[in-house]
Formats: structure tokens, C-alpha cells, sequence
């Protein structure tokens, strides 16, 4: 831990920048379940709340940033509606940095109208991670959610191998019931 903390701080002041100390990551512990309560008393009030989470070399960081709020807002505007968006930089790596972007737009009223929002909004978001070259899911693992995504980033070799351990390892399917990979093409 000192060691990795040293060479941040030697980045940090190669790039002019100075080191604060605990205050805001002390802040952040204090605070960091309160989101889960906020979105749910936002949706009491007609608001959605998502978030995305990317990683990614430092050249693509604010690129990413970019397209992703972007591509939130189109897919939005889409449905005559509007979205904030906001993005912080969640992790910090020697060579990038996970980008964390938060969706905040309005509740139409109707279940199907509000999850066709929701998906155009993830389809863009997932499509503009793939497109500025992110892993699709971070630290937080794929998902169902992200699935359709995963072939952009590890590519066939990458999914026939992992098929391939899954078939070693879980022959009857019982970790990956076909929704990682989804079952081979025959």
C-alpha cells in the first residue's frame, strides 16, 4: 500500500498535482450507501436514476466521458426527454481510469414507456463504451445486462475460450446456465 501510494504521489506531482490527504475519501466512506436511498426517493418522484462504469486507458478518458453523456443524451432526446448526466473518475490506475457516469431523467408514468427509456439509454451508453474502447462492466462483472456487449471486447477467440472453460469446469452448466456466452454456435 505505501509503495502504490509513493508512485501515485509521483504522478501526481509530475502532473502538477497535489495531495490532499483523507478528507474526501473519509467523505466518501461516510456517505457512499446513501445513493441507494436517494434513488429510491427520487423514483417516488418520478426520477430514474442509472450509472455506468467503464475502464480505460488515460488517452480515452475524456472521450469516454464525452460519449458517453452524449449518447445518453441522444438516446433520451429520442423520447422527447432529457437527461443529466454527471461522471467522475472512480478508480485510478498507472495506466487509466474507471469512468463512473450517473443518468438522472424523468419517469413517463407508464412501466413499458419507462423501460423502453431505460433500454435505449443503456444500448447507447453500452454501444459508445465498445465504440471509445472500455471494458464493458469494470470491476462490477458482466451481467445479463452487459452480455450482448462482451464479444465486442473479448472477441470470438475470447468468448470460444471461455466456452471452453465453462464446458471444463461446469459441464452441467449449473455457474453459466447459457446467459454469460450463451450456448455455442452449432
Amino acid at each position: 500500500m505505501a509503495h502504490a501510494l509513493r508512485g501515485a504521489l509521483r504522478i501526481a506531482r509530475g502532473y502538477k498535482g497535489v495531495a490532499i490527504g483523507q478528507a474526501m475519501g473519509n467523505k466518501w466512506k461516510a456517505n457512499r450507501f446513501r445513493n441507494v436511498y436517494l434513488r429510491n426517493a427520487l423514483w417516488q418522484k418520478g426520477y430514474a436514476i442509472d450509472t455506468v462504469e467503464t475502464a480505460c486507458d488515460w488517452s480515452r478518458v475524456t472521450p469516454m466521458m464525452h460519449a458517453l453523456e452524449n449518447a445518453a443524451t441522444h438516446a433520451l432526446a429520442q423520447s422527447g426527454e432529457k437527461v443529466h448526466t454527471y461522471t467522475h473518475l472512480s478508480h485510478i490506475y498507472a495506466q487509466g481510469a474507471s469512468v463512473y457516469t450517473t443518468f438522472a431523467f424523468r419517469l413517463a408514468g407508464d412501466y413499458a414507456q419507462d423501460l423502453a427509456r431505460w433500454r435505449s439509454l443503456k444500448a447507447a451508453v453500452s454501444q459508445a463504451i465498445v465504440a471509445h474502447g472500455g471494458t464493458i462492466s469494470h470491476q462490477h462483472g458482466v451481467g445479463l445486462d452487459h452480455a450482448p456487449y462482451l464479444e465486442a471486447e473479448k472477441g470470438r477467440l475470447g468468448i470460444s475460450a471461455m466456452r471452453s472453460l465453462f464446458r471444463h469446469f461446469d459441464p452441467d452448466g449449473m455457474l453459466n446456465p447459457g446467459k454469460l456466452v450463451g450456448p455455442a454456435a452449432p
